[in-house]
C-alpha cells in the first residue's frame, strides 16, 4: 500500500537532529508527529510520488499521521499540472493543514495560469472560520496578486479579515509590509487611515521596517505611524 510505502521511505530519510529544531519551530503540532525529513528531500520524493498511478490513495489517506505526511501532500499538491484536480484536491486538504509551514510551503505552479479562477476560490477562503485557511488564501493573494494583477480592491479585502488568531494576523501584516514594498503607493492609505487592528497595524510596520526592498527613508517614515500605547 503506497501510504505504508511512503512512511517507511519518511522514516529513512529522517535526520533527528532536524527534527527536533524542527519541532521547536512550530509548537503547536505534537513533538512526536515529526519524523525529521529535510525540504528538499520531500520535494524530491514528491515529484516521484506524482509519477504514480496510485498517488490518488496517499492523497485520500487524511487526516495523516506524521506532519512530513503534510508537507509532502503539500508538495505534490504543489507539483500537479491540472488545474481543476488540483484546485479540488487543494479544497479537500485544507480542513487538515494544521500548521504555519505546511500552510506556507503549499504553492500550486499550476494557480499562475489559473488566477481568475482561482480568485473566487480565494475569496471563500478568507472567510472560513479554519486559521490555515484563511492563512492560505491570504498568502494567495500575496503571492499573485501583488504585481501586475493588482487591484486596490485585493488589500481591502485582507484588511477585512478580523481573527484573533495568531497565525492568521501575522499573515494579514506579512501581506501589507509585502504590499508596501510592492504596492506603496495604493496600500499605504491602509496605514493612514488605521485600516487594520493596532497590534497588526504595528506589525505591518515591523516587518517592512525589516524588509531589504523598502528605501531606508520610506523605513523612517512608517516608524513614525507606529500606533503608541
Amino acid at each position: 500500500m503506497i501510504v505504508d510505502e511512503i512512511r517507511e521511505e519518511l522514516f529513512k530519510l529522517q535526520d533527528t537532529k532536524y527534527r527536533d529544531f524542527q519541532a521547536k519551530l512550530i509548537p503547536n503540532i505534537a513533538p512526536e508527529s515529526v519524523i525529521g525529513v529535510r525540504t528538499p528531500q520531500l520535494r524530491q520524493l514528491a515529484k516521484n510520488i506524482l509519477k504514480r498511478e496510485d498517488v490518488g490513495e496517499f492523497l485520500a489517506e487524511l487526516p495523516h499521521k506524521y506532519f512530513d505526511e503534510n508537507q509532502l501532500h503539500g508538495f505534490i499538491l504543489s507539483g500537479m499540472k491540472d488545474f481543476g484536480s488540483c484546485l479540488d484536491e487543494v479544497k479537500r486538504f485544507l480542513p487538515y493543514v494544521d500548521n504555519w509551514a505546511t500552510c506556507d510551503q503549499m504553492s500550486p505552479k499550476i494557480f499562475k495560469k489559473h488566477r481568475a479562477e482561482l480568485l473566487k476560490s480565494i475569496k471563500k477562503w478568507l472567510a472560513s472560520d479554519r486559521t490555515y485557511t484563511v492563512r492560505f488564501g491570504i498568502g494567495m493573494l500575496m503571492e499573485h496578486f501583488l504585481d501586475e494583477n493588482f487591484a486596490p480592491a485585493y488589500p481591502a479585502m485582507v484588511a477585512k479579515v478580523s481573527s484573533e488568531e495568531y497565525y492568521v494576523r501575522m499573515m494579514v501584516a506579512w501581506y501589507f509590509a509585502t504590499a508596501l514594498a510592492k504596492q506603496y503607493e495604493a496600500v499605504l492609505p491602509f496605514l493612514l487611515e488605521n485600516r487594520l487592528e493596532p497590534w497588526t497595524h504595528n506589525k505591518t510596520i515591523q516587518k517592512a521596517i525589516e524588509s531589504n526592498r523598502i528605501p531606508p527613508d520610506t523605513k523612517a517614515y512608517l516608524r513614525g505611524l507606529k500606533i503608541k500605547g
